[in-house]
């Protein structure tokens, strides 16, 4: 990731939209509307008025030239989470990205699939030293 590139962290409503529109690619007020509301009850004005104010944060890119209105991400899924994911380290755990690691992984049970690749990322940051 550019370290000149500053990507304002999300709230988690924001972050629930954001993930909306990264499963869509672009999306209406609407169209995010219904898929939030059918999760959890969130009103149409409180979603047109945070993904406003996202656009003002510069999370998401707004085209006004058709109608209704189309949204997309500003940043793609893995830079946003990876600025979070920095935040969160450098916060809680003093830059030190072990102990979140096991933090994460005790907490959820993993698919197979998970750890084969996380067992990939460990062989290839040993391959590296």
């Amino acid at each position: 990731m550019d370290s000149k590139i500053k990507i304002r962290k999300p709230t988690e409503a924001e972050s629930k939209i954001l993930g909306v529109i990264w499963e869509c690619g672009e999306a209406t007020v609407r169209e995010v509307f219904e898929q939030l509301n059918a999760r959890e009850d969130m009103g149409y004005t409180t979603v047109l008025k945070l993904m406003q104010i996202m656009t003002g944060k510069g999370l998401l890119k707004r085209d006004a030239s058709v109608r209704p209105q189309m949204f997309c991400a500003a940043h793609p899924q893995q830079q946003t989470q990876s600025h979070m994911v920095r935040d969160l380290l450098d916060r809680a755990f003093s830059g030190t990205p072990g102990p979140l690691v096991l933090q994460a992984l005790a907490m959820e049970k993993s698919t197979p699939e998970e750890l084969r690749k996380i067992r990939e990322l460990l062989d290839q940051l040993e391959e590296k030293k």
